[in-house]
């Protein structure tokens, strides 16, 4: 032991630095581990692979899906469910199950699957999506290229973006994640450290390295309640693409605002509500009716069949000043 501290005493403090620094490191990657570990087991049993059957048939193609309630409630993408009736469902511990398409809403890229046969199952819990912030580690789980409960890590790259999904629709309040997702990932789950289900993995943007998209978990909820209900989700359209933006502290207290984020409009279709109403690119949406909106699912649980053919106050930050502007949604049709 005395010869031990002697040699320690002696070693240069280079190598004491280094020998400190890789236990600090060890450590720190002891504790992502258990993080990531702790949310797939959370969420890993919850994830399904979907078969949808081509004409009543097999060789659909394949995705994955989230069970979010015991008695077999499944989310997954509209893009993986195709519209059709049937479908196949393999749990991670291989058990077959059939399902149906209870609703299908392509321009948030979500479907609803209910399996057919009485089933308990392991459900994933809907966390809060809005509670987020970029740089926030999530963990993806799914089938991709036909491999069973593949997980990957990453962090969150930025809230609220839109996309154009494959049929040119935009698609709204997307996370966007460098956690890898290949095909057969779509419809599974982006999962936060909490263990909770805070995206349905949507898309990879062809040729881009690292840039991944999932349909948010608040606007997942929303469209989930809508189908239950109505087998559909009517909503109203005003012709925006739009991004969460931050409000710089000076601006908001020049401007009165107790928020630090809003809906940065990118573009206005022409023709449409928001172009009527004289929304311009680069405002930043702030509030809808008396809703404060400080995300792009705000915006759309604002635009819901309640705000059909109905006129809508907006208030607004333009050039940094707080502006108001009237749209009437309509709704959006194919």
């Amino acid at each position: 032991m005395y010869e031990s501290s002697l040699s320690f005493l002696a070693a240069p403090d280079g190598e004491v630095q280094s020998s400190a620094q890789a236990h600090i490191d060890a450590r720190a990657m002891d504790a992502y581990s258990q993080v990531v570990t702790a949310a797939v087991e959370a969420v890993a049993p919850a994830v399904v692979r979907v078969h949808p059957r081509a004409k009543g048939r097999g060789g659909g193609g394949v995705g994955s899906g989230v069970v979010v309630a015991p008695d077999g409630l499944i989310l997954t993408n509209s893009h993986v469910a195709q519209g059709l009736a049937a479908h196949d469902i393999v749990t991670p511990e291989g058990r077959s199950l059939t399902a149906r398409l209870l609703g299908d809403d392509p321009d948030t890229d979500l479907a609803l699957l209910r399996v057919d046969e009485p089933v308990t199952l392991p459900a994933a819990r809907l966390g809060d999506s809005q509670a987020l912030s970029r740089g926030r580690l999530v963990v993806a789980i799914g089938n991709p290229l036909g491999f069973e409960a593949t997980v990957t890590a990453g962090v969150v790259s930025a809230l609220g973006r839109s996309l154009r999904g494959q049929g040119g629709r935009l698609i709204e309040d997307l996370i966007q994640t460098d956690a890898a997702l290949n095909p057969g990932n779509s419809g599974g789950a982006l999962v936060s450290s909490a263990g909770e289900v805070v995206g349905i993995n949507t898309a990879v943007i062809a040729g881009a390295q690292g840039i991944c998209f999932a349909v948010a978990s608040n606007t997942a909820a929303f469209v989930l309640g809508e189908l239950l209900a109505h087998g559909r989700v009517r909503r109203g359209w005003i012709g925006v693409a739009v991004q969460r933006a931050a409000i710089p502290r000076r601006q908001a207290l020049a401007a009165g605002l107790a928020q630090d984020a809003g809906v940065l409009i990118t573009s206005v279709e022409a023709g449409s509500p928001a172009a009527l109403g004289g929304l311009q690119d680069g405002d930043v949406v702030v509030a809808a009716g008396q809703r404060r909106v400080t995300g792009a699912d705000d915006l759309i649980r604002a635009l819901d069949w309640r705000s059909l053919d109905t006129p809508l106050p907006l208030t607004l930050l333009r050039r940094a000043r707080l502006e108001h502007a009237t749209v009437v949604p309509r709704e959006r049709k194919g």
